[in-house]
């Protein structure tokens, strides 16, 4: 830290150090003088001024010549002096050797007292800028804006010529120049990214600070003919470390060998881990501000699902209806629809393979597809075949959907149906004297593989002859694939179990209190354990017989 400009008028505050000079003249008769750096008398000064700086040859007594001269040392640097004549006739041999040895004495006490005083001004210096810059890096909420605040603060605190900052690039394994001070347009471009693997980097990276008295010296220096014309002479280097992970490199040149002391170094590893602190402190704060922009698109997302999904489920005479849909994410790749059209109730519930906004977007073109062919197209196998088409031709090999289409006649009791590579739904047939069991358990399987697989995939259409009091459970794999804390799965047994369990306490139990027994008994085994799937249930009630 430089201390060339000190001057021994800097630490005269009350005068005393002039006072304490008189009585040393007092006390030798012989005429003592404060002198300072430049030679200049240092005298009292008058009116409210505490000393006055004179040529020393006026404030010496006519005729006089200081022989003498005690130097007052700073931090390695000549800040004045005290001088004492010694050259007259009269004095006594050994009174002048006594006047040298206390004058000498008297300077060495004054340069302790002052190179304290410079220590704890320098102390208060550093801590102050060291705050400032602290309160700047808080403040700063980019990396970029955190990188130049401190560079341009390290250089101001260190007395440097120039400063650079640069972070790692893990992926390119570089070190990428951010931000600089001092530093010209033409060496900027020039040394943009250094290799971040250099053995000579490798100590700095650590966190040591490492001081190159003259750059052009050492073995394999990048860049020199821009440091030449730079005019940059000495460097120091210490790397960015927070919480043991290296972020970047701080480095600060000077016009002239450098050298740094053990309290220069202190103060340049404290600005190096200010700095590393900023600017993870940015990269979190970044990472916040991207969180909350990507969890406002998956609202929106979410929102967009929502709306998608049938809003109120149609009135079909004869059939009671009842859906739910919870993804485990914000949005998810499970769909259903249930519409009506030329006097009959189609169905359907898909599945598409992954999670997240891509799943969703995709779930939601393959249910307008589906809806879109059945209102054309009267064979539930013909509208999977143009599905399944459509996926193969508008997807990665990788995406595809297990669908189940069913078609309700209300008034024949008749269900159409498709099952391509789905969970079967399950019938349940409710004997009217006695609670249902797996007995009373039909499955769908009839369909085909996955769409989204094979083009030239054929399907084929199931068809089953509903009667009245039936219920029909269509789920997503989310439902037998729920896991709690033990890692164990709901389970298609607890599945039938859990419908059979709802018929059981209420045999005319209707389609909404079907769907939340199951999904109260699904919480009851898993409890609060996160589910990685999305899970969706239709139920589909057929109304009992009217009896006389």
């Amino acid at each position: 830290m430089p201390t060339d400009d000190l001057s021994i008028t800097d630490f005269l505050t009350d005068g005393s150090l002039i006072r304490l000079c008189e009585s040393a003249e007092r006390l030798t008769g012989l005429p003592v003088t404060l002198l300072d750096r430049d030679g200049q008398a240092v005298v009292r000064g008058g009116g409210d001024r505490v000393y006055a700086v004179v040529p020393a040859a006026e404030a010496a007594a006519p005729g006089c010549a200081p022989p003498h001269s005690a130097p007052l040392i700073v931090s390695g640097r000549r800040i004045g002096a005290i001088a004492v004549d010694t050259a007259r006739d009269h004095v006594d041999p050994s009174l002048r050797r006594g006047a040298v040895r206390f004058i000498d004495n008297l300077a060495a006490t004054v340069a302790e007292v002052c190179q304290g005083q410079a220590d704890l001004r320098r102390r208060v210096g550093e801590l102050g800028a060291l705050y400032r810059l602290s309160s700047m890096l808080v403040g700063a909420t980019t990396v970029d804006a955190v990188l130049e605040a401190a560079v341009d603060a390290a250089v101001r605190l260190t007395g440097a010529d120039a400063g650079s900052v640069r972070t790692l690039d893990e992926d390119r394994g570089v070190l990428q120049l951010r931000a600089s001070v001092g530093l010209s347009d033409s060496y900027i471009a020039a040394a943009g990214a250094l290799p971040a693997d250099r053995l000579c980097d490798a100590r700095a990276l650590a966190g040591e600070v490492v001081v190159t008295p003259d750059i052009r010296r050492q073995p394999g220096v990048l860049h020199g003919d821009a440091l030449d014309l730079e005019g940059l002479t000495g460097m120091a280097s210490v790397g960015l470390v927070f919480r043991g992970r290296t972020l970047g490199l701080l480095r600060l040149y000077t016009r002239s060998p450098m050298s740094l002391d053990d309290e220069d170094r202190e103060v340049v590893q404290s600005i190096a881990q200010q700095i590393a602190a900023g600017v993870a402190n940015a990269r979190l704060l970044q990472a916040e501000a991207d969180a909350r922009r990507v969890r406002r698109q998956l609202e929106l997302a979410a929102d967009v699902q929502r709306r998608m999904l049938p809003r109120e489920l149609p009135k079909t005479p004869g059939l009671d209806l009842a859906a739910r849909f919870d993804p485990s994410f914000e949005v998810g790749g499970d769909f259903y629809d249930i519409f009506c059209y030329g006097g009959r109730t189609a169905l359907a519930l898909g599945d598409v393979v992954g999670k997240g906004v891509a799943a969703a977007l995709l779930a939601s073109a393959v249910r307008a597809t589906i809806r879109a062919h059945t209102h054309d197209i009267a064979e539930v196998d013909e509208v999977m075949a143009l599905t399944n088409q459509a996926l193969c031709r508008d997807t990665l090999v990788n995406e595809f959907a297990t669908i189940f289409l069913g078609v309700v006649d209300p008034a024949a009791l008749r269900l159409a149906y498709c099952n391509a590579g789905h969970e079967p739904p399950i019938v349940v047939r409710v004997p009217a004297h006695r609670a249902p069991t797996t007995a009373d358990l039909d499955e769908l399987p009839v369909g085909g593989m996955a769409p989204g697989v094979d083009p030239s995939q054929r399907y084929q259409q199931g068809v089953y002859d509903l009667e009245p009091g039936d219920a029909v459970l269509i789920y997503s794999d989310g439902l037998p694939d729920a896991m709690n804390f033990q890692g164990e799965k709901f389970g298609k047994r607890r599945v039938r179990r859990a419908l059979l369990d709802a018929l059981t306490l209420d045999p005319h139990a209707g389609a909404d209190r079907i769907a939340d027994h199951i999904l109260w008994e699904r919480r009851r085994f898993t409890g609060l354990a996160q589910q990685t799937d999305d899970t969706t249930i239709v139920v589909a009630r057929v109304a009992p017989a009217v009896t006389a």
